[in-house]
């Protein structure tokens, strides 16, 4: 999928999960707008896999680390066929399999997620298996910034490098913002890029909401021996104005009136992608 057909899907993606964040009338939204576009760029242009064999072998493999935040995979998922789309209209809802968290019921999800600091550990596991197994399957773990504060993610950080897996790419969706405020504020994190490196990673940092960078940055060359840290460099609440940038976006969930108006405006931005398409 080319670029201006990607940012057209990340904009559907993001209606997506705000109609059914208010139908489930729970969800981590300002996360979630905030991840979509990494999400679309992995799962409709760079990694290998298939929803009719989720568990195909050679597939790339997927562990959202910061697993509050499922509400654009679902979607993503949903879309894509690994379930029936019209399953997500079940979220959060009693005795369904689309709930708060990655769940590995669901096809497509390869581990259940969500205690912060865990996911990189299990990608670490997941490289480490492709090298020695002889396999060209990527691995890619989505983190929170806030996340950085868990001492295991140092751990399996440390581990990257040691194990020499230049097959892992390891994100942050640097948003700066968490659900108690700003990140520099509870933990702080800075100078963030430099300690990664310091630890032995490729260190890429990029607008995380920027589909052209997003897209070089996971499709270029990994270095021989070194996992690769993609810094994404996004705004909370993503796509929504009055969500833009605002802790209380976190765990929030829209009125009639608000998701009226964040679907008109996601409406706008589509139709100007598909303006932007026909112009190129």
């Amino acid at each position: 999928m080319e670029t201006t057909a990607l940012k057209a899907k990340a904009a559907q993606i993001r209606m997506d999960l705000l109609k059914m964040i208010h139908g489930a009338k729970t969800g981590h939204t300002g996360g979630s707008l905030s991840n979509t576009d990494i999400l679309t760029a992995l799962y409709y242009r760079v990694m290998k896999i298939d929803p009719a064999n989720p568990k195909w072998d050679g597939r790339d493999r997927f562990i959202a680390s910061k697993g509050h935040s499922v509400e654009s995979l679902w979607c993503i998922l949903g879309d894509l066929g690994f379930f029936p789309k019209e399953e997500l209209k079940t979220f959060s809802q009693f005795g369904t399999r689309l709930i708060g968290h990655p769940n590995n019921k669901v096809p497509g999800i390869e581990m259940n997620t969500g205690a912060l600091g865990h996911g990189l550990a299990i990608g670490v596991g997941m490289a480490l298996a492709a090298k020695r197994d002889g396999r060209d399957y990527r691995v890619f773990c989505l983190m929170g910034d806030g996340e950085q504060a868990e001492g295991s993610v140092w751990e399996a950080a440390m581990a990257g490098p040691h194990y020499k897996l230049d097959n892992l790419v390891a994100i942050i969706d640097r948003n700066r913002l968490q659900i108690s405020g700003s990140t520099e504020e509870v933990m702080g994190l800075e100078p963030l890029e430099e300690k990664w490196a310091a630890f032995g990673w490729n260190v890429v940092s990029i607008d995380g909401n920027d589909m052209e960078q997003l897209v070089r940055a996971f499709e270029a060359p990994s270095i021989p021996g070194k996992p690769t840290l993609v810094m994404a460099n996004t705004v909370k609440g993503k796509g929504v104005s009055f969500a833009e940038n605002v802790a209380h976006w976190h765990h929030h969930v829209p009125s009639d009136e608000q998701l009226a108006l964040a679907l008109a405006e996601l409406s706008a931005a589509i139709e100007s992608y598909e303006q932007e398409g026909l112009v190129r």
